[in-house]
């Protein structure tokens, strides 16, 4: 039984790995990240600083791939967003790609209330560039690409 679980295991690591591989171009997402560090930092969870310079206005995005919308400790996000995570909203190639194209666009459609607001107003042009940040990101994470990342870890 411990030996198909550790399969299991081994098998969703590796899906995750080649998903976060396939979705885009980490080098081109590293370039990108450029226009996202006015208001993002990459910090593991040593405190070294991967990417950034220690922006505030937006949350720490290190561990963002595979977290739980909204729940970066001691970083204060809108209601919207916050309703999001508990809704379920976990950022995946999907829901990262959509949402750094329309921020407040995507929560509206995802929350169904045309009243939500999203606090980044900063849109990534294309779904390419949107995935080569998504690429990079899950290139700097925990598992430096080879998983989703912890839920708690940061967005």
């Amino acid at each position: 039984m411990l030996h198909r679980i550790a399969i299991a295991a081994v098998t969703v690591a590796t899906a995750s790995a080649a998903q976060a591989q396939d979705v885009g171009d980490a080098s081109a997402g590293e370039q990108l990240f450029n226009q996202c560090q006015t208001c993002h930092v990459v910090v593991d969870d040593e405190g070294n600083t991967i990417a950034g310079r220690n922006a505030r206005t937006g949350p720490n995005l290190y561990g963002v791939i595979g977290r739980q919308a909204g729940t970066v400790e001691d970083f204060r996000y809108g209601d919207a967003m916050v309703e999001a995570g508990e809704q379920g909203l976990v950022w995946d190639a999907e829901t990262f790609v959509q949402y750094v194209q329309d921020p407040t666009g995507f929560l509206r459609e995802y929350l169904d209330d045309s009243r939500a607001r999203g606090k980044m107003s900063f849109r990534v042009r294309s779904e390419e560039d949107a995935q080569n940040l998504y690429a990079y990101l899950a290139s700097v994470g925990p598992d430096g690409g080879e998983g989703d990342g912890e839920e708690d870890s940061g967005s």
